[in-house]
C-alpha cells in the first residue's frame, strides 16, 4: 500500500532579505514517520520549520500539509519549540498550560467546553503528567516541562508533532525517558524531530535527513558517511554506546614546502 504524504516539500528555497538560507529542498514526510533532521547551527533548520508552519513564505517552491497550504494545513500540526518562554511569577498551572492548546479549536469562544477538559486530561495522561496538573509550571524540572509542552501540542489532536531541539537542556537519563515517550507517541502521530544528537537519530527515528543549506535525505535511519560529509564538511566523531566511531576521514594536513 502506498504511504500517504503528510508533508510535501517541493523545490523550496527561502531566506531573509537578500540571503538564501535553504535551497532546492525536496522531501516527502509520510504518515507514521519518525523523521529526524540534523545539521549545524545556521544550516537552515529553523527556517525550514517556519516554512512548514506557514510563518515564512518560500522564495521558490511549495509546501503542502495533507495537500493544503501551510496556513490552512498547519491545523494538523502540534508544535513544540526549543524554548517556551513564560513568566515564572505568573500564576499558571500545568493544567492551564495544556488547556491553552485548545485555543486553536475554540477560536473566539471564551469558555472551554467539557470536550476541551477531557482532551486536556487525555493529553496529560499520554505524557505521564496527570498527577502534576495542579502544580505551577515553574515548579517542574526542565524534562517535566517539556512533557507538559508536548501535552499542550497534543491536546488539539494533531496528526503531526513537530519538535525543535526538545532535549537541548535535559540530562542523558531524562533524554532516554523522553525519547521512549516519543517512540510510544509515534504509534499514533507522525513525528518530525530537529536535533543535534546523532546517537538519538540512529536509535529512534525511522528516516533521517541532514540539512545545511541543502537537504540530504536517506529513507532509513542509517546516517551515511556521504550524508555527514555533505552536511558538515569536516570530521565528525559518532559516539555509539560509549564507543567512539570515526565516521569521516580526518582533514589531511598540507605538507610544508
Amino acid at each position: 500500500m502506498e504511504k500517504k504524504v503528510a508533508i510535501e516539500i517541493k523545490n523550496v528555497s527561502a531566506g531573509y532579505e537578500n540571503e538564501i538560507v535553504i535551497e532546492n529542498i525536496n522531501c516527502n514526510i509520510y504518515d507514521g514517520d519518525f523523521f529526524g533532521i540534523i545539521g549545524p547551527n545556521g544550516g537552515g533548520k529553523s527556517t525550514l520549520l517556519k516554512i512548514i508552519l506557514g510563518l515564512l513564505n518560500p522564495t521558490k517552491g511549495s509546501v503542502r500539509i495533507y495537500g493544503q497550504l501551510p496556513k490552512t494545513g498547519r491545523k494538523n500540526i502540534g508544535y513544540v519549540p526549543q524554548y517556551s518562554e513564560y513568566d515564572k511569577q505568573y500564576p499558571i498551572s500545568v493544567w492551564d498550560v495544556v488547556l491553552m492548546g485548545r485555543r486553536s479549536i475554540r477560536g473566539i469562544h471564551p469558555l472551554y467546553s467539557a470536550d476541551d477538559k477531557k482532551a486536556t486530561i487525555e493529553a496529560l495522561k499520554k505524557v505521564n503528567m496527570e498527577k502534576c496538573k495542579k502544580r505551577h509550571i515553574s515548579e517542574l524540572s526542565w524534562g517535566q516541562r517539556q512533557r507538559v509542552f508536548i501535552a499542550r501540542a497534543l491536546v488539539s489532536n494533531p496528526k503531526i508533532l513537530l519538535l525543535d531541539e526538545p532535549t537541548a537542556s535535559i540530562d542523558k537519563d531524562t533524554q532516554l525517558n523522553f525519547y521512549n515517550l516519543l517512540k510510544e507517541l509515534n504509534k499514533n502521530v507522525t513525528i518530525v524531530l530537529i536535533t543535534h544528537d546523532i546517537g538519538v537519530i540512529s536509535s529512534y527515528v525511522t528516516r533521517v535527513a541532514c540539512l545545511n543549506h541543502y537537504l540530504f535525505t536517506h529513507d532509513e535511519k542509517m546516517i551515511t558517511k556521504e550524508m555527514l560529509e555533505a552536511t558538515y564538511s569536516c570530521p565528525v566523531d559518532l559516539i555509539a554506546h560509549g564507543i567512539p566511531h570515526r565516521v569521516l576521514d580526518e582533514h589531511k594536513q598540507k605538507k610544508k614546502s
